[in-house]
């Protein structure tokens, strides 16, 4: 799916690589994901490098706490919370199109900042203006489509994961940061308390926030292993155009 933030809207004059094609790391393993072929360049061994290795040739392991061990991410919901999300979810699916453009709208309009990373937003002041055009409409589906993807995977921890991670990892590409993340989550439930109006509890209000909370957290965690593999990607890239400098002078001499 496209960025639930920055969507296809993203400004052309930020690209950033797309250098990571792997997969979210799977549970109970240290080895980070195989980035794809056509990525990397080569050891002067015609043999790609590997994205996260150490100086030792060891694959490196996910971050790690101060006490040495992985931190791991796991979805703080209760079956009941679930319930109560996807039992509101339901609801709120009858007006997703409406919701979707409200929530975007309502986003811009408290974080203006926000619309730096579209270009086709960014030089819309005019709320109203904001509202009726289509780019949002479609940015704000995307944005309740993920939302509605997240309710439905909440029985598959697994999938939902990956789901949240890989979208963390494409807002890398689009140059959509974390400290944005947050707001989505906020600007959700500002929206659809009053939709909900007495089927909207302090229950279903902690149980949304449980889960956005965790969709942030692993947002963020995308994003930062997508950005860790293009820094090591751009400097292996840059280690061979030097190698090739060098040895086209000594070719020379």
């Amino acid at each position: 799916m496209g960025c639930a933030l920055s969507g296809t809207g993203v400004d052309p004059g930020k690209p950033s690589p797309d250098l990571n094609n792997g997969s979210t790391p799977r549970k109970g393993t240290n080895s980070a994901p195989d980035p794809g072929p056509g990525s990397l360049p080569l050891t002067r061994a015609g043999v790609p490098e590997s994205p996260l290795l150490s100086q030792a040739g060891v694959p490196e392991s996910p971050p790690l706490s101060r006490a040495g061990v992985p931190e791991p991410v796991s979805l703080p919901l209760s079956e009941g919370q679930k319930e109560l999300v996807q039992e509101s979810g339901k609801i709120l699916h009858q007006d997703i199109a409406r919701l979707g453009v409200l929530l975007s709208s309502r986003l811009f309009e408290t974080h203006p900042e926000c619309k730096d990373v579209f270009f086709l937003f960014r030089d819309i002041d005019d709320l109203q203006q904001l509202k009726l055009s289509k780019e949002l409409q479609s940015h704000g589906l995307r944005v309740m489509s993920f939302i509605e993807k997240s309710v439905a995977r909440l029985a598959q921890e697994d999938k939902l994961e990956q789901l949240a991670f890989e979208l963390g990892r494409s807002h890398c590409r689009y140059n959509a940061p974390p400290k944005y993340y947050e707001y989505v989550g906020v600007q959700f439930i500002a929206v659809v308390k009053p939709i909900l109006k007495e089927k909207w509890t302090p229950e279903v209000e902690e149980a949304w926030q449980s889960l956005f909370d965790y969709l942030t957290k692993m947002m963020t965690k995308g994003y930062q292993d997508a950005e860790q593999r293009k820094a090591v990607n751009q400097s292996s890239y840059t280690k061979q155009q030097s190698s090739s400098t060098s040895n086209t002078n000594q070719n020379v001499i």
